[in-house]
């Protein structure tokens, strides 16, 4: 590994899903507004154009909701790993960070860190299976590397 290489991780089976369902969302509550029309269920009202409106809006909103899930990503280096999660962004020197886990079963790796924390990272998903896999064994590889080079710079060499 060299000193100046970055490793980019995001999901991918996750993203096509959320960019999937959310396009579905968007069409199928805009079909439900243009459907939006004439007197209410008892005769008391009728749907207005903002009513369609609102519903386009609901579709929308609910499908930047989706969106959401497309956020999580890892970034790392010879400095540090930057770990983006749905809600939550973490950079982390890897000096606290004790080892990279992906335990069987797990639903996506985390970091083990020096306090026994344990930090998620969403973007390496066990669906994406291999390319995960691939993404930990990298991860790994940057975390020894600067292991090797703290051991190296406390002997002298």
């Amino acid at each position: 590994m060299s000193e100046t290489e970055t490793i980019h991780l995001r999901p991918r089976r996750i993203r096509v899903v959320c960019w999937t369902s959310a396009a579905v969302l968007v069409v199928v509550f805009s079909l439900v507004a243009t459907s939006l029309t004439g007197a209410t269920g008892n005769g008391y009202g009728s749907f207005q154009r903002g009513d369609q409106i609102a519903m386009v809006g609901l579709g929308v909103f609910g499908a930047l909701g989706f969106l959401l899930f497309t956020r999580p990503r890892v970034e790392a280096d010879a400095r540090g790993v930057r770990v983006r999660n749905v809600l939550g962004s973490y950079e982390l020197p890897w000096e606290v960070v004790r080892g990279v886990r992906f335990d069987r079963g797990a639903p996506w790796a985390s970091l083990e860190l020096h306090d026994d924390d344990l930090l998620p990272m969403v973007a390496l998903q066990a669906a994406d299976k291999e390319r995960a896999v691939e993404g930990v064994r990298a991860l790994r590889r940057l975390h020894q590397a600067h292991q090797t080079r703290l051991a190296e710079g406390a002997t002298g060499r």
